[in-house]
Parts: C-alpha cells; structure tokens; sequence
C-alpha cells in the first residue's frame, strides 16, 4: 500500500482538527470536547438533547460527558430543563452566549476555507465521507444519529408543513426535522 491511505489522511485530518479546535476554545478557557458538545447541541433535535445522547454521540463516558456539561453550564453556555413527562430526565439546550460560540467554531475557519477552495469537489467528498462514516457505523454497531427528515421515521403530510415521527407519534416543527435525532433510522432501500 501506498502512503497516503485513506487512513493515514483521516488520522492527519483529525490530527488538524484537533489542533485548530484547541487554538479556537482557548479563547473560551475550553477544550476540543467542549466545542464538539456545543456543536451537537446546536443540531440535536428534541429526542437527543440529553446527557445520554451527548456522551452517545461523542463516544465518551458518562462522567467525563457530565463533567463537561458542567464547565459548560457554569461558563454560561449550556442550559438545562428537566422533560414535561418525566422529571427525572434533562434537556440541555445552548445559551444565547453557547449559540456564539457555536457559531464562531463550525467549522472551524481554517477547514471552512480548505472547504471553499475544493469547489465542486465538496460535494463529491461529502458523498464519500457519508459512506464512510455509515459503513463504520454498521461495522461498529453505532446509533445513525441522523437529520430527521432523512429517518424511516419522519412522517410528512403532503401538500401541509406537517411532520410527525412514526417512532413516537409526535408532531414535529419543520425546523426539528432538519436536527440530529438519536432514534434515526436509514429508510429501506428501494
């Protein structure tokens, strides 16, 4: 095999990621996973802006999800509410401050710049990278964590703006169906 490998360009890939996400959040005092969970937040739907999901998406464990939470929330830039049926259970949600610096850091200047200049070379590697991030995801066991609209789940009523979720039975706003849902479900082929 041949240097580079896709590998070895995904590892490099991370590896600037990562490098520019710890230049960005040090204008906060944050680290790269606080960045990651204020991005998740700022896209999950109303079924994954929990802890749970949070630590789900982001493959960490309990603890250091809720540790980051924490800083998170005492920053000023999370928020949270307990669910109107069941009282045990949190929302999280982004502060007016969080949505900031959501917004300053996706992506990060550096990668929306290479992005720019590929042109119409985007779209094509956003289809291979789509195919890639799915295959590991079926070979890891891994929930989709998909847009709703794109779920076997999201029911639409033709000719209306009305959606709802075939999994739970609740109505959704056309906003919600565009969020990352935890319960995302690739629809059958064919």
């Amino acid at each position: 095999m041949t240097y580079p490998t896709p590998y070895d360009l995904l590892e490099r890939l991370a590896t600037l990621l990562l490098a520019e996400e710890r230049r960005l959040g040090g204008e906060w005092a944050l680290q790269p996973v606080h960045l990651r969970v204020l991005r998740f937040l700022g896209r999950a739907n109303r079924y994954s802006d929990t802890p749970a999901a949070v630590a789900e998406y982001l493959g960490l464990g309990k603890g250091t999800a809720s540790q980051s939470l924490i800083l998170l929330q005492e920053k000023g830039l999370v928020g949270a509410h307990p669910d109107a049926k069941d009282g045990r259970k949190r929302h999280l949600s982004l502060t007016a401050l969080g949505r900031k610096v959501a917004r300053r850091t996706t992506p990060p200047p550096l990668f929306r710049d290479a992005l720019d200049r590929l042109g119409e070379h985007t779209e094509p590697l956003g289809a291979s990278l789509l195919a890639l991030l799915k295959a590991l995801q079926d070979s890891g066991g891994s929930r989709a964590f998909g847009v709703c609209e794109t779920c076997a789940h999201c029911e639409h009523s033709e000719g209306e703006r009305s959606f709802r979720c075939g999994l739970t039975g609740e109505r959704l706003k056309l906003r919600e169906t565009q969020l990352i849902c935890r319960e995302h479900t690739d629809p059958a082929p064919g």
